[in-house]
This record gives structure tokens, C-alpha cells and sequence, in this order.
């Protein structure tokens, strides 16, 4: 278990090339060696099939009537030397008649053979196991007594002509068999080698060629690390693992490189809009102070006002704050995070209340009827606030602002001078003011935390001209949701 562990550590220590052409090559090594051992393994058993096929074609004995059991002796060499001499005296001994290697079995263990026979095969206890079943025939590995030499040993039950049954061995030499399966051994052996080393080889071709994106890619991000130049990206080849990974990365490096330059756009344009009215703050306090170091104070007039633009600065200060905290928070954050149901026709009622103190002298037009969404309510609140603001901003003295709330879609539309088309699309850009506009108080903050929270909600929003072709501007909100409480 320690050494297992042990290997298992090593082996989780070496380089990913390295464990993949280790894979590799241990995979085409298993693979050559069961495909080797397959081989071996067939040729033996054809090989050896072909032995037992040659001892079926041996046709059944038949015991001469000159040969009786009384030939049979519990001494095999005294049985064999008794038969060779019978047929030395049959013949002559001018011809010996050509026989297979065949033994006889008598039921007491005594040990006879054919005419023909010269050699003595070694018995067996299980040579007489099937003795009393006559036709059957089994086989079993076996060697001749006279060299030890390998042979197939094919055992079968004969009727002496006494009657009495008799086990015959007839043995075929194996020792071509097992000198051709040991060359063909050691052939496989050798091609299984070679196998494993062309494996080793190939696997560490194949790991390269297959880890080079992933090399592209580990150099691509240590070049981001040590440089920190967000936005590198690597080609991608293919559709596999690899080429989603290259994809993946190549996706996340342009969404830092496109949510740093936002972060550099935002702190550069909130240091241009914070500019103006600290410089302005700057100038009023250092002329208060002035006044006082030299001993000639401001007229009460004077100084009253420099008063009151200071406190109009600070107040644009605070909103300006306020917006660029709004717009902090995260632009796609974790679903249903701070989303509740909410009455959006609440929300929009108590809007329009705080607009009629803005623009006393406007007319607001109002239908609202019940529509419940889900959202964060002090930001759904912020965000009509803000588009009540922008049409109070435009509005003429004594003119309408129409709020309508209808299954879901709100409408805030003033009758002011309207948005030029060229300008349209930049209205929810951060800090974009019409150049129309710019003598207006605002940070130019306020559509862009429309747009984000009406998004984060699930709404779209949009901002174009009245439909009816009147002069203004038509601000129009869709939120998902329905009109009765959901339960």
C-alpha cells in the first residue's frame, strides 16, 4: 500500500507531458502485450490441436490372436522386450512393421504392447480412471520413459479378445511443439519491445503535439502575470477540450481587458466631472479666505452667494457620489440577489410625489394600475426617480408630464425639446450629457443607473421621441411580472 502510494505520488509530481506519454505508452504497452499473449496463445492451442487431430486419425488396435495378456508385465522394458522379441519371430526379423507409439493397460496395472511398438510411454494413476467406459477418449500431457522427451498421450479403451478391457496410450511427440512455441516467444517478446519503446516514443510526440495549445496558453498567462497587459489572446484550432479551453481563456482575457478599460473610463470621467465643482469650491473658499486675510470683507450680498454656490457644489457633489456608488456595484450580479416581489405601481406612485416637489409648476398626467415584479425596491425607486428627474429637467414652465403604468410597460414622456437622433444612442453611456445640456445641473449618471438596474431587474429600457410626433422625449420601461400578487 506504501509503494502504491509512493508511485502514485511520483508519478503525480512529474509534468502533464510527462504523464501523458507515460498513459500513452503504458496503454500501447498493455494493448501489444495482450495482443502478444493472444497469439501465443492461439498458435498453442492450434498447434496442439493438431496433435490430438494426428492421434484421432490412429485407428482402434486390434490385438493379434498370437498376443494374449499373458505378454502384459508390471515391468514396462521386460513387456516391450517380450513383444520385439514375438515380433522378431513373426517376421523373421527381416521386417518390422512401422506402428505408432502405443502402450496397453491391463486393469491390475500390468503393462503390454502391440506389434510395431519400440517405445514405452510413462503411465499415469489416471490412465485407468475411465477404463469400464469404452469409446471415450481423453487426452493429457505426457513424456516417453526411454529420453523424457515431451509427448500428447491420447488414453481409449479397447476389449481384449479374452474379454477383458484393456486402456491404450497412444503418444505423439510435443517437443517440435514447444520449440516452435518458445521461438515464437521469443519473437513476440521482441516485437513487444519494440512496441513499448515505439509507444514511449510516439507518446511523447502525441503529448507534445497535443499540450502545445496548452503550452501557448501557460505562456500567454505567465505573460499576463509578469506584464499584467490584459487581453492577450491565442489562436484556436479545432473544436476539441483544448480549443474550448483556448476559447474560454481567450473570452475571459477580453472581459478584463474590456471591464479595465471601463474601470479606467469611469475614473476618468469621474475625475473630470469631479473637477469642475471642486475647482469651483476651491476658488469660493480661497477668496472667503483672502477676504478675511486681508481685512476687507465681502459685501454681505456677495458673500451670501458665494454661500449658496458653495452649498449648491456640495450638493452636486453628494449626487455625484451617490451615482458613482450606485454604479460600484457589480454589472451582472448572482441571480436573485436582493430581489424581492415588489409594487412597481407603489414604487412609481411614491416617484411621482417626490417629482411634484422638483417641478412645482408641471402638470403631472398619471395612470397607474397594479403591476408586481421582482427586484431590489430602493433601486427600482432610484431608477424612476431618475427618469422623473430628466423630463422635469426639460420640461418647459407649465408644462405636462405623462406617467403612465400599463401591463408592465411604464412611460415617461415630457413635451421639453426632445433628444436629437444623432444623440441617441449614447443616452445611457455613463457620464454623457447632450452638449444642449451641459450648462444643466447633473453628472450625467442618471439614465446609465436606469438602464443598469432596470436590466438587473429584467426589464429592458429605451429613450427616443413621443410617438405621436409632439415635441419631447418618450422614456419607456418593461418589466416582467403580473398583475395580482403572486402567491
Amino acid at each position: 500500500m506504501k509503494l502504491l502510494h509512493r508511485l502514485t505520488g511520483w508519478f503525480r509530481s512529474r509534468s502533464l507531458r510527462s504523464r501523458l506519454a507515460m498513459l500513452t505508452a503504458a496503454a500501447v504497452a498493455v494493448t501489444i502485450a495482450l495482443s502478444a499473449l493472444a497469439c501465443w496463445f492461439l498458435v498453442s492451442d492450434r498447434l496442439y490441436g493438431q496433435v490430438r487431430d494426428s492421434l484421432k486419425e490412429v485407428a482402434q488396435v486390434r490385438l493379434p490372436a498370437q498376443q494374449s495378456l499373458s505378454s502384459c508385465f508390471k515391468d514396462p522394458r521386460q513387456a516391450l522386450a517380450y513383444t520385439q522379441a514375438a515380433t522378431d519371430r513373426l517376421d523373421g526379423g527381416h521386417y518390422r512393421p512401422k506402428g505408432w507409439d502405443t502402450e496397453l493397460l491391463t486393469v491390475d496395472g500390468r503393462v503390454c504392447f502391440p506389434f510395431g511398438s519400440d517405445k514405452i510411454i510413462q503411465t499415469d494413476p489416471s490412465d485407468l480412471k475411465h477404463i469400464n467406459v469404452p469409446g471415450q477418449s481423453t487426452y493429457r500431457e505426457g513424456s516417453f520413459q526411454d529420453d523424457g522427451k515431451p509427448a500428447m498421450v491420447r488414453q481409449s479403451t479397447v476389449i481384449a479378445p479374452d474379454g477383458q478391457p484393456l486402456v491404450v496410450l497412444v503418444a505423439a511427440p510435443t517437443e517440435y511443439v514447444q520449440q516452435t512455441l518458445r521461438g515464437l516467444g521469443l519473437v513476440l517478446i521482441g516485437v513487444a519491445g519494440l512496441g513499448v519503446i515505439g509507444a514511449g516514443l510516439t507518446g511523447t510526440l502525441v503529448a507534445r503535439q497535443a499540450l502545445k495549445p496548452v503550452d501557448q496558453l501557460t505562456d500567454v498567462v505567465e505573460h499576463i502575470a509578469r506584464t499584467e497587459e490584459v487581453g492577450t489572446t491565442i489562436p484556436v484550432q479545432g473544436n476539441d477540450e483544448i480549443a474550448r479551453l483556448a476559447t474560454s481563456f481567450n473570452s475571459m482575457s477580453t472581459a478584463l481587458l474590456n471591464s479595465r478599460e471601463r474601470q479606467t473610463r469611469l475614473i476618468a470621467d469621474a475625475g473630470h466631472e469631479l473637477r469642475t465643482p471642486l475647482t469651483s469650491l476651491r476658488t469660493n473658499v480661497d477668496l472667503l479666505i483672502r477676504s478675511d486675510d486681508t481685512g476687507r470683507p465681502l459685501p454681505p450680498a456677495t458673500r451670501s452667494k458665494l454661500l449658496g454656490n458653495m452649498k449648491a457644489q456640495m450638493q452636486e457633489l453628494t449626487l455625484l457620489i451617490g451615482d458613482l456608488l450606485q454604479l460600484s456595484r457589480p454589472d451582472s450580479p448572482k441571480p436573485g440577489q436582493n430581489l424581492t416581489v415588489v409594487a412597481l405601481h407603489d414604487i412609481a406612485t411614491r416617484a411621482v410625489d417626490r417629482a411634484k416637489l422638483r417641478g412645482p409648476s408641471l402638470t403631472f398626467a398619471v395612470a397607474i394600475e397594479p403591476w408586481y415584479v421582482r427586484g431590489d425596491s430602493p433601486a427600482l425607486e432610484r431608477a424612476v426617480i431618475n427618469l422623473l428627474d430628466n423630463a422635469v429637467k426639460y420640461s418647459p414652465p407649465g408644462g405636462t408630464i405623462d406617467i403612465a403604468l400599463r401591463s408592465g410597460m411604464l412611460t415617461v414622456r415630457d413635451h421639453g425639446p426632445g433628444i436629437p437622433p444623432d444623440e441617441l444612442p449614447y443616452v445611457f453611456d455613463r457620464f454623457w450629457r447632450s452638449p444642449s445640456s451641459r450648462q444643466l445641473p447633473g453628472s450625467g449618471l442618471g439614465l446609465s443607473i436606469v438602464a443598469q438596474t432596470i436590466r438587473d431587474s429584467g426589464g429592458e429600457v429605451a429613450l427616443g421621441p413621443a410617438l405621436d410626433g409632439g415635441p419631447g422625449a418618450l422614456a419607456t420601461v418593461r418589466m416582467p411580472g403580473q398583475a395580482d400578487v403572486p402567491q
